[in-house]
């Protein structure tokens, strides 16, 4: 662990994709290298591509569930409760084999900010691969501007968002072109390009929003059901379409948040989708 405090930002490559942790109060930098060491225990813990995690030995029946740590028995549970709400279109078990990863991304990063809070900051955003949660605002009066990029427009923006103290997750193409299993076909969920769920805890955003892909186009009518949470889409043909209270989420866009303008703000981010 490092000695004295941190303010800034520090990236993490892990889980397969590119972490950011920006702290905007002085935190001491063993509560960052703690959140380091989260995240990868939880990449350890439930990577579906580490033969030796406890995800891939419970897969393959080396282990029994009684016998995993306490948060993969609530990671899965909450898995098979989300099952339910979705009505089948999100699952631990979409690709035939046991995979949480709709949901333990984002509830590791809610996890994440929730460490640097009780490490005595009260203005940060932690951002993974597209998942991010913030919490308080980047400086007085300012709300975190979180972008999403457009899964049709290469460097292009699909819309922006303006957030205090809230998560956005986006599941969709842009990053990792068609990913998403419908576990009713197996096959690839194609209906809609992206999916952005904004709301109050990033790991049910996370799975609303790869439920929301499966659902297609049956996905706006759905999230409007779940309270607390608002949507934004992007269908394969380019349609665009929002949930009723989306728009009190949207930021405009501004010279500054368009791709290829410089400088940016601060306090923006900028997420795949």
């Amino acid at each position: 662990m490092r000695d004295g405090q941190m303010v800034g930002r520090h990236v993490e490559h892990v889980m397969g994709t590119v972490f950011s942790i920006d702290v905007r109060d002085p935190v001491p930098f063993a509560a960052v290298d703690g959140v380091v060491e989260w995240l990868h225990w939880v990449d350890a813990t439930f990577s579906t591509y580490q033969d030796d995690s406890e995800i891939c030995r419970l897969d393959r029946g080396e282990i029994r569930l009684e016998d995993c740590c306490d948060e993969v028995v609530d990671i899965l549970a909450r898995c098979a409760m989300l099952e339910r709400r979705s009505g089948g279109a999100f699952s631990a078990h979409a690709s035939g084999r046991i995979d949480p990863s709709g949901l333990v991304k984002g509830w590791s990063i809610e996890v994440a900010a929730a460490m640097l809070t009780d490490a005595g900051s009260a203005r940060h955003a932690v951002n993974g691969g597209g998942d991010v949660r913030v919490v308080g605002r980047p400086e007085p009066g300012r709300a975190w501007q979180i972008g999403v990029a457009d899964p049709l427009t290469a460097g292009g923006l699909a819309t922006v968002v303006s957030v205090v103290d809230g998560a956005v997750a986006t599941s969709g193409t842009a990053e990792r072109g068609q990913h998403v299993v419908d576990p009713a076909t197996g096959g690839m969920a194609t209906d809609l390009a992206s999916v952005t769920v904004v709301g109050p805890e990033l790991g049910l955003a996370d799975a609303y929003a790869t439920a929301a892909m499966v659902k297609g186009r049956d996905a706006r009518a759905w999230l409007e059901e779940q309270s607390g949470y608002e949507g934004f889409a992007v269908t394969a043909a380019g349609v665009r379409w929002r949930t009723s209270g989306f728009d009190r989420w949207a930021a405009p866009f501004t010279a500054n948040s368009q791709p290829g303008h410089s400088p940016a703000p601060a306090w923006w981010a900028t997420i795949p989708s």
